[in-house]
């Protein structure tokens, strides 16, 4: 039995592999850690020569409605995460509840990931939006065609775009049970995320 087991790992790894997979992670990745470092590089400038992070992030919390930004983060984490989640979780730390918040945010997130996904497959029955769709998003329905579950798992824990992956996956009708599954790993990613960032700004 174990080594059916192993087996049949081996061969998912040789159909990653043969098919791109990793390469398209790694490429991926490299290309999602360029605009993340335009980000850290422009805060260090803010907090150096403009304002502190710390005060910034306490000046949104007193002019700004937990509402409001709960709202804009949502909107943005279900039109193709247009805002860095981390800003958001930065924001989250000087909170008066921190981890309530941040865990907000991760449920928040998650939905995001579920309106795009329902998002996919509603457009799908409006021809001309599919037609569009399908001729800008060609890339990742075939991506998604190839690896499912995988590729939203990725994209849900990496900083690549969860949103576009699980419109991808509504685009094609994956199974939404084994959606909601592989979709849940976004709770993860702020758990992490929360970590470090939190620790980073003691």
């Amino acid at each position: 039995m174990y080594k059916q087991k192993k087996s049949r790992v081996r061969l998912l790894h040789q159909y990653y592999k043969y098919t791109g997979f990793y390469s398209f992670i790694w490429e991926n990745s490299k290309k999602a850690l360029v605009p993340l470092a335009v980000i850290v590089g422009i805060l260090l400038y803010i907090n150096y020569y403009v304002m502190s992070i710390d005060k910034m992030l306490v000046y949104a919390t007193q002019n700004f409605s937990d509402i409001s930004i709960f709202s804009l983060f949502l909107v943005s984490e279900s039109i193709l995460g247009l805002l860095p989640p981390d800003i958001f979780i930065a924001w989250t730390k000087n909170t008066s509840s921190p981890l309530l918040y941040l865990s907000i945010l991760a449920a928040l997130s998650y939905l995001g990931g579920v309106i795009s996904y329902y998002k996919g497959r509603t457009l799908l029955l409006i021809p001309k939006i599919n037609d569009y769709l399908e001729g800008k998003m060609t890339k990742h329905i075939r991506n998604m065609q190839k690896w499912g579950g995988f590729l939203i798992a990725v994209g849900a824990l990496l900083p690549l775009p969860f949103a576009i992956a699980c419109l991808a996956a509504g685009m094609i009708k994956f199974p939404q049970k084994h959606f909601f599954l592989f979709a849940s790993l976004r709770i993860f990613r702020f758990v992490i995320y929360g970590y470090v960032i939190y620790a980073a700004l003691s």
